[in-house]
């Protein structure tokens, strides 16, 4: 009974998927023709094949080859796939509240999230957590998919945690009481000089709206707050609705912000309300090639209004509208059904024409063109050619939003040897362990950000400690490419001390001292007359 269930129910999620992915342009009789076939197959395979089958797992192959020829956006999750898909879109997840690292087979407590049940108990940043519910964790090569299975759980359910803090002999005992727990699609926030707030977003998630307004209030309260510069590097997009909510924050009524439309989809458009936190005043996007989706719907309403200037490197290039359809065993698909296009008409989606591989190897491509570095290896197609909405000037669709000040990648070959540190987690490693010895010390001596951006300093001895450690893991000095390395790996051990004492936002507010993306931002809204300037068609 059990086993003709099972062979029911993959069937029917096949013959589902049949219903989902066929255009409705088809004949209906045509659709039927196909339901059969896959469910005739599905008969002959299980009655007739020579070795035992899996019913199941041939069908969920099927459903990822199927959605595989139609683009690359379009992807089937498992049933055990969809609850933990959705929880950085969702905005929360239910376990303690803490950010942790695995440090020297250890779990080590990194912060505890404000509010949550963590923080109220008492946890602190620096404790170490060996037993969960009297079961021993240290020393047993616990890794990160352990610590979310025993710390994460159903809000109201109860741990019990033994944990070692830094100048206690004693073991402590905590009884947290676990619930729900935000999780932050705004990374930082804070005002980079006088005039100008910035704001970062990881996301866009059920939370990204009133995160920003919360944060753009904030900022406001600074009495000579005039621009802002939205950092959206990175940021692999999420939410359409999110998406149009923040670029409504920038732009004035009824205002188009993007319309959606595909073959069984009608155009739909999203317009600005009457109502925007920051409808004046200069603003500048950032983006980069992890920019996406709903990144990219906000630059690019941005760019087509002439509504602030786009700084950075061409974004990502994914201009597709995916809709979740549920299968009858809790699966799902994520369907496209509909392009999206910029105020201008424009569409950013690139091509997928060569298949999903070709698709996927698009970063490595633009990389080995030049891309990343020079303005003049990118070329749109001329018959892709769009007009902004108020100044008339160029812009291209077909591809990503082209930014309007170019900010190459660095090119130093001398990274290496940083890039090599960082891939063996031996400057995370190092800063973790320099602020556990540290802690006490640091707390007193830097009661603010301010104090510690004046004062804090990282000695060379540190820095020699790192390359020794670097050397037992096989990465050969190399003393030309140490000393372009050797203030980068301060400035992210100070990055990293700077967020355990003050929290994310002050992480920001040291890399950002030396990035040039963020530099050119300021530069340019320091100038009126470039900002206006680029505004214009030139």
């Amino acid at each position: 009974m059990m086993t003709r269930m099972k062979k029911t129910i993959a069937i029917g999620i096949v013959l589902t998927l049949g219903l989902i992915s066929i255009s409705n342009t088809v004949p209906a009789q045509d659709v039927q023709a196909s339901m059969m076939k896959y469910g005739r197959l599905l008969q002959l395979i299980e009655s007739n094949y020579v070795d035992t089958t899996n019913i199941e797992d041939l069908t969920e192959k099927a459903v990822v080859e199927v959605l595989k020829q139609l683009d690359p956006h379009s992807v089937y999750i498992s049933k055990e796939e969809v609850e933990k898909m959705n929880e950085p879109l969702q905005g929360s997840f239910e376990g303690i509240g803490i950010s942790f690292n695995i440090f020297k087979d250890t779990l080590l407590v990194v912060a505890t999230i404000p509010g949550g049940p963590s923080e109220k108990v008492g946890l602190q940043a620096g404790d170490r957590i060996l037993k969960v519910d009297n079961k021993e964790i240290a020393g047993i090569g616990i890794e990160n998919s352990d610590v979310f299975d025993m710390l994460r759980g159903d809000k109201g359910t109860v741990v019990n945690l033994k944990v070692l803090r830094n100048g206690q002999q004693d073991l402590l005992d905590f009884r947290i009481i676990r619930d729900k727990i935000p999780i932050h699609s705004l990374d930082a926030s804070y005002m980079i000089d006088e005039e100008t707030g910035y704001i970062k977003l990881n996301r866009f998630s059920a939370t990204t709206t009133d995160e920003f307004t919360d944060a753009i209030k904030d900022l406001k309260k600074s009495p000579r707050f005039k621009n802002l510069v939205l950092d959206l590097r990175g940021n692999g997009g999420g939410y359409l609705k999110a998406a149009i909510e923040l670029a409504d924050q920038f732009l004035g009524a009824f205002k188009m912000i993007v319309y959606t439309e595909g073959e069984n989809s009608r155009r739909k458009d999203y317009k600005a309300s009457a109502l925007g936190e920051f409808e004046q005043g200069k603003l500048v996007v950032l983006i980069d090639e992890g920019s996406a989706s709903a990144s990219e719907i906000v630059a690019g309403a941005i760019q087509d209004w002439d509504r602030g200037v786009v700084v950075g490197r061409r974004s990502f290039g994914k201009g597709l509208v995916q809709q979740p359809y549920f299968l009858n065993d809790g699966s799902m698909v994520r369907l496209t059904t509909a392009h999206y296009h910029t105020p201008s008409g424009r569409g950013i989606q690139k091509s997928y024409e060569e298949g999903v591989e070709a698709y996927r190897s698009d970063y490595r491509k633009r990389f080995e063109a030049g891309e990343f570095f020079t303005r003049d290896s990118i070329h749109f197609d001329e018959k892709l050619m769009f007009e902004t909405m108020v100044n008339k000037r160029t812009v291209y669709g077909g591809g990503g939003v082209m930014p309007d000040i170019f900010v190459p990648m660095d090119t130093s070959q001398n990274y290496g040897y940083f890039n090599q540190m960082v891939r063996k987690n031996i400057v995370y490693t190092a800063a973790l362990d320099y602020m556990d010895r540290n802690r006490s010390e640091f707390t007193q001596n830097y009661p603010s950000f301010d104090v510690f951006q004046k004062n804090f300093v990282i000695e060379d001895e540190l820095v020699e400690k790192m390359v020794a450690e670097a050397d037992k893991e096989g990465i050969e000095r190399d003393d030309e490419s140490l000393a372009v390395a050797r203030p980068i790996i301060k400035e992210q051990v100070r990055a990293i001390v700077a967020r355990d004492l003050f929290g994310q936002s002050a992480y920001y507010q040291v890399v950002n001292e030396d990035s040039s993306v963020v530099k050119e931002a300021l530069k340019v809204l320091k100038s009126s007359s470039e900002y206006n300037n680029l505004l214009v068609e030139n």
